[in-house]
C-alpha cells in the first residue's frame, strides 16, 4: 500500500473473512480512521481527500465494509451479520495494522458505527468527527430480509442509478455528472458484487442498541452536518450535539447528505485534522 498507487490495497484477515484496506502517510503518525456510509465502499474517500489529510501528518486508513469494494461479499438479502459486525470490522482494520488507537472519522453509518465504537471501546478511540450522521438507534431492529434487485449487476445501469441517487441527496456543491460517472465506473468495478452491495447493509440486524449510552463517551467529538441534508435534517444534529457531551457543531453550508464535496474540502480537512491532533500517548499505545 503505498501513496504512489492508493489503490493497490491490501486484503486483511478480519473476523473470519477479509477486508480490503488502504494507507495513506506514515504509520508513525496519528492514526485516522475513514468509516464510510452504507453500502459504501472506500473509494467514496476520494485520494485527494485522503492524501491531503496525510500531508498534514496524519497516518490515514480506509477500508471497504464487508459487502463492499473488495472485501468478502455474502448473497444478496439476507446478510448473516449485524451492525454490531460492522463495527468489529473497522476495529479489526486497526489491530490489523497494529494501531491500538486511532482517531475516527465515520460518515453516516459510519457515523453510527464510530459511536458504538466509542461507546463499548473507548479506549481505542482518540476521538470522533461525525459526519452526515444522527444518534445511533435507541431500540434493536430485527434482519429484514430482501428481494434482490438483479439490475444492480449490469454496469450501465448501476452507475446510472448510483450517480442519480448522489444528486438527490446532494447540494449546490455535489460534482458535476462526468465526474461522478467515472467515480462510479470505479465504485462498480471494484465491487465483488453489487447487487450484494446495494442491498446487505440495509436489511441487516442493527444489532444492540447504544443511544442510551452516548452520554458516556469522552473522547473530544466533532459534528459536521450538511445545512441542505435531506435524509437526517438540522435537528438530527442538534440532538447528536446534546446526547454527547463537549462535543462541538460544525455546519457545512450547502452541503446535503453525501461524502465532503471538493468545494469544501479546506473547511473538511482543517476541521479534521484540529480534532486528530497528535496525541503524545497515541505513539506509545501502538
Amino acid at each position: 500500500m503505498t501513496d504512489n498507487d492508493p489503490m493497490v490495497a491490501e486484503a486483511l484477515p478480519i473476523n473470519g473473512i477479509e477486508i480490503c484496506a488502504d494507507t495513506f502517510g506514515e504509520p508513525s503518525d496519528p492514526a485516522l480512521l475513514l468509516i464510510a456510509g452504507g453500502a459504501s465502499s472506500m473509494d467514496w474517500w476520494e485520494d485527494e481527500f485522503c492524501r491531503r489529510l496525510a500531508g498534514a501528518g496524519r497516518y490515514v486508513i480506509r477500508y471497504d465494509h464487508r459487502d463492499t469494494g473488495r472485501s468478502t461479499s455474502f448473497p444478496p438479502g439476507a446478510p448473516p451479520y449485524s451492525g454490531a459486525d460492522l463495527a468489529n470490522d473497522a476495529l479489526g482494520v486497526l489491530d490489523a495494522l497494529n494501531v491500538h488507537r486511532a482517531h475516527l472519522v465515520g460518515l453516516s453509518m459510519g457515523g453510527a458505527l464510530a459511536q458504538k465504537i466509542a461507546v463499548e471501546r473507548p479506549h481505542r478511540v482518540l476521538s470522533l468527527t461525525l459526519m452526515s450522521t444522527a444518534a445511533g438507534p435507541s431500540e434493536s431492529t430485527e434482519a429484514t430480509p430482501q428481494e434482490p434487485d438483479p439490475s444492480w449487476a449490469d454496469r450501465r445501469t448501476a452507475v446510472h442509478r448510483l450517480v442519480a441517487a448522489v444528486r438527490e441527496t446532494g447540494g449546490p456543491f455535489t460534482a458535476d455528472e462526468p465526474q461522478l460517472r467515472r467515480l462510479m465506473e470505479r465504485v462498480f468495478d471494484r465491487t465483488v458484487d453489487m447487487t450484494a452491495s446495494q442491498t446487505n447493509h440495509w436489511c441487516c440486524a442493527s444489532g444492540p442498541p447504544f443511544r442510551h449510552r452516548l452520554g458516556s463517551i469522552t473522547a473530544p467529538t466533532l459534528i459536521m452536518h450538511g445545512t441542505l441534508d435531506p435524509l437526517f435534517p438540522a435537528a438530527e444534529a442538534r440532538a447528536l450535539q446534546a446526547e454527547i457531551p463537549g462535543s462541538r457543531l460544525v455546519w457545512l453550508d450547502g452541503v446535503g447528505h453525501e461524502f465532503p464535496p471538493a468545494a469544501v474540502w479546506s473547511l473538511v480537512i482543517d476541521e479534521i485534522i484540529a480534532q486528530a491532533a497528535p496525541n503524545p500517548a497515541a505513539g506509545a499505545a501502538r
